[in-house]
């Protein structure tokens, strides 16, 4: 009885020890199995591609908020030898998108708005930025001239006037330049109506040489006062004074700068005589 007990046990210890050797290969012998995919995170990714990590970190924009490396590299060498992928799988519809080589400027797919110009462009920047390139177009000027790149050798670099333009003066910095000149049409003026007098003395030296030496109530107004907020515009004298003089002189002198020769120095004038018709001849009388 004993031994038949023995028995029985040696068999389901040996049963237990080769069900699982058959089970595999009664797998093995039927259909393939599918793998189940392994499941990897953008930071399993970084403990081999420590640049590419660190440049997306550092600079990936919406490669680093929208994205993880999983979603543009959807496989891994050697099981998937396309896994690179091109930029246009996720880039389209915009004109910017439909320049041929992305790579040209986007030279590190980890750090896109990293763009740096190896050479000299302008028309694959005329996909975003029109606006500039119009007013270039249409006002011209040395700067028309010009490749984008030649200034904008980094994308979104905004370059001080200084580094190819000398200050009017001593006192403007570069930041001022910008008070009076849009890089992209840089001889049309414009200021706002509170830009500083000395500012316009960079050019206009005169003019304001003579209104600071007098005591007139000109010398006490900003350029812009009477100039306005428009360069080259020339006010008349009774936009602001009227008619400050009797009639009779207005129609003798109806040129204010007849006698006010130069509004920057209102102390000296003189004033011009009038023009006077000569008077017709006496007529010859017969005589008697």
């Amino acid at each position: 009885m004993k031994r038949n007990i023995r028995a029985m046990m040696l068999l389901l210890m040996l049963f237990s020890v080769l069900l699982p050797c058959l089970a595999t290969r009664a797998v093995a012998a039927g259909e393939p199995q599918k793998q189940i995919k392994a499941t990897l995170s953008s930071s399993d990714c970084g403990k081999c591609h420590e640049t590419q990590a660190t440049d997306v970190e550092s600079a990936g924009a919406k490669h680093k908020t929208s994205v993880s490396c999983q979603d543009c590299h959807t496989g891994h060498r050697p099981a998937s030898k396309n896994n690179i992928p091109a930029c246009s799988n996720c880039h389209q519809g915009k004109p910017h998108f439909e320049q041929k080589v992305c790579l040209s400027c986007h030279t590190n797919p980890h750090t896109p708005l990293k763009v740096t110009f190896k050479t000299p462009m302008t028309e694959p920047c005329l996909a975003c930025h029109s606006s500039q390139i119009k007013q270039l177009r249409e006002n011209k000027s040395k700067h028309s001239a010009k490749n984008c790149t030649d200034c904008h050798d980094v994308h979104r670099k905004i370059p001080q006037c200084t580094q190819c333009h000398k200050s009017h003066s001593a006192d403007i910095t570069a930041a001022d330049c910008k008070k009076c000149h849009k890089a992209h049409m840089p001889k049309v003026v414009t200021y706002a109506s509170d830009i500083p007098s000395n500012y316009c003395a960079a050019c206009h030296k005169t003019e304001f040489a003579l209104l600071n030496a007098n005591k007139t109530k000109h010398s006490t107004q900003a350029c812009a006062a009477c100039h306005q907020d428009k360069h080259k515009m020339v006010p008349n004298c009774k936009d602001c004074h009227g008619d400050k003089h009797p009639a009779g002189i207005m129609a003798k002198f109806p040129k204010c700068i007849e006698c006010h020769k130069n509004p920057h120095d209102l102390n000296n004038w003189t004033a011009a005589p009038a023009a006077q018709k000569e008077a017709a001849p006496k007529k010859k009388t017969k005589k008697q």
